[in-house]
């Protein structure tokens, strides 16, 4: 894909993130909503065009070329050594779970206790890991992607796992400013699979509307947790113990 097609599909994105039509962009730019559908299709956006799009969704040019870079060059996953290194430190996890989220030095000093001294020293470690580029003045650089996961057997979930999600699913959501709800039925196996596709395009969302908002003041934004999953889960038998029977019984006559 070239710079141009990244650029916008990234463009795409955005607007389809924020809730923005091309009809609702057309009135903007004083165009017609042919004209905007056009620009799109054959890519003839000039430099100003595209500037003047980025000012109406209040996003910088380079904040959406660096999304734009970040897909395409971050590294998707760790590699079992650096999940090891994060997982044999808490603290050390802890940074990189905020440096992920675009948080910076000064954020993190300002509203963790942490002093600045040891925050840098977790900072190099992190960068002699390959996760971060610590850069001059402290400034920090992701080196993984953001929607980077861990290894579904790796150091991370092996070690940490049950003692994350006990402490994600342990508190009343409601209390919490969040959401849970929790459902069970019978699906076909079609049906099923149709939840599945459904969860993967909310996990893209997520990841969208997360790219969207990473360039925000870290004091207008909350970190979130979303966990979902789905599977075969009886609950007669999982959690109340009935056991099925191996024959039918013979009915009395």
């Amino acid at each position: 894909m070239s710079n141009t097609d990244l650029l916008i599909t990234t463009l795409k994105r955005v607007l389809k993130s924020r809730g923005k039509t091309y009809g609702e962009l057309a009135e903007a730019l004083h165009l017609s909503e042919a004209s905007v559908k056009r620009l799109f299709s054959d890519k003839t956006f000039t430099l100003q065009r595209l500037d003047d799009i980025c000012q109406w969704l209040e996003l910088d040019f380079f904040e959406l070329a660096r999304i734009a870079r970040g897909e395409s060059m971050a590294v998707a996953e760790m590699t079992v050594d650096q999940e090891q290194i994060l997982a044999n430190d808490l603290q050390l996890l802890g940074i990189f779970y905020l440096v992920r989220n675009n948080w910076q030095l000064s954020d993190i000093v300002r509203d963790y206790d942490i002093t600045e001294p040891e925050c840098i020293r977790l900072l190099i470690k992190l960068d002699r890991a390959g996760l971060i580029e610590l850069l001059p003045d402290n400034r920090i650089r992701l080196r993984v992607s953001r929607q980077v996961k861990h290894q579904a057997y790796g150091p991370i979930r092996l070690q940490h796992g049950e003692m994350m999600t006990n402490n994600f699913l342990g508190v009343r959501f409601d209390e919490h400013g969040g959401y849970f709800e929790f459902v069970g039925g019978d699906l076909s196996p079609a049906s099923a699979l149709i939840i599945q596709r459904k969860l993967d395009r909310l996990a893209a969302e997520f990841h969208e509307l997360s790219a969207l908002d990473i360039n925000l003041p870290t004091q207008d934004r909350t970190l979130y947790g979303l966990a979902f999953g789905i599977r075969p889960w009886n609950t007669a038998e999982e959690m109340c113990g009935l056991k099925k029977r191996t024959s039918r019984p013979k009915s009395s006559s």
